[in-house]
């Protein structure tokens, strides 16, 4: 299906009203559609407010195996000059770390603790802490979430919080869906900003920094669902600005591309949608499974730091 089909396929089922699951990835070369009814056994899904605490969850830790921080370096360094250079003022650079488990991925998908959670039999799982957009009663939200720390700092949401390199980071990114939900929405405003939560891991907690940017949609927005989801891709917390250009150098400085990694996915239940970036993203491939992860770089960026933090966002959330 190219991303013209499932533009117009998601555009029908809205104007249906017919419920239907969407998974984009970040190039938007393979979308799918699938109508609830008709979900293939082989997809599974999972999209709550919350994810239970109750379950008992005996989850192993990770063998992970990621690049060097000398590897990572000669990422980063490209991208700094961009950066020096002014092409671009944020980019969310990602790699690749080789991991280990005793669990397959769908025990991975059955055992993990997320707000969205998303299994594809013997391709990848995805838990994610991050919505994309949700609709409903004529609003659309957004979520982006950038600032990661460990819990274990001392002072920990203080620290973030108060980082000059993390508001500068936020900033933009704020600055960059307010523009976004602009293209599909009115009277645009951020009703929160820079707000903490708490991750629970297999290994560490951590703390992400998050905002609420809200835009009133037409009055015809559920017969355009597949325009409006098109339109705001890929998601700006997981490229960076400007998008255009930012793109081209992720496509230049990562080589790979991407996949289903940092693109979308999520459900249209009839009314309203609720969606998430995939990030939290382990993939089978023909070498063993592979955990994809990542970070937001400014010109503030410190190379230690930020190979760090790509290692600290290899993790299975438990809660």
């Amino acid at each position: 299906m190219t991303r013209q089909e499932a533009e117009e396929c998601m555009n029908a089922l809205g104007g249906e009203r017919k419920p239907f699951l969407f998974i984009i990835d970040f190039e938007m070369k393979y979308p799918l559609i699938y109508p609830l009814e008709s979900l293939p056994s082989e997809i599974k899904y999972q999209i709550t407010s919350k994810p239970k605490a109750d379950l008992k969850r005996d989850y192993k830790n990770l063998d992970i195996q990621p690049i060097s921080q000398s590897e990572y370096g000669i990422q980063f360094n490209r991208v700094l000059e961009h950066l020096n250079f002014g092409n671009t003022y944020l980019l969310n650079l990602t790699c690749q770390t080789k991991i280990k488990s005793e669990h397959d991925l769908k025990e991975i998908y059955d055992e993990s603790a997320a707000k969205y959670k998303l299994y594809l039999k013997d391709q990848f799982v995805v838990f994610s802490p991050e919505p994309f957009i949700k609709i409903s009663n004529g609003q659309i939200r957004s979520f982006p979430m950038k600032g990661t720390i460990r819990d274990s700092v001392a002072d920990a949401s203080n620290v973030i919080l108060n980082s000059k390199k993390e508001q500068a980071e936020h900033a933009t990114i704020v600055d960059l869906i307010r523009n976004d939900l602009g293209m599909v929405s009115r009277a645009v405003r951020v009703n929160r900003y820079r707000f903490v939560e708490r991750v629970a891991t297999n290994t560490n907690n951590i703390l992400q920094v998050s905002s609420e940017i809200i835009g009133d949609l037409q009055d015809n927005y559920i017969d355009n669902i597949g325009q409006i989801i098109f339109t705001l891709l890929p998601a700006g917390s997981i490229s960076g600005a400007p998008k255009s250009k930012t793109l081209q150098i992720i496509s230049e400085v990562e080589t790979k591309s991407r996949g289903y990694f940092t693109g979308v996915f999520g459900v249209f239940d009839g009314s309203n949608v609720d969606s998430a970036v995939m990030i939290r993203f382990i993939e089978q491939t023909p070498n063993g499974l592979v955990y994809r992860s990542g970070g937001g770089i400014t010109a503030q960026s410190i190379l230690d730091e930020e190979y760090q933090e790509m290692i600290d966002k290899v993790y299975v959330p438990t809660y």
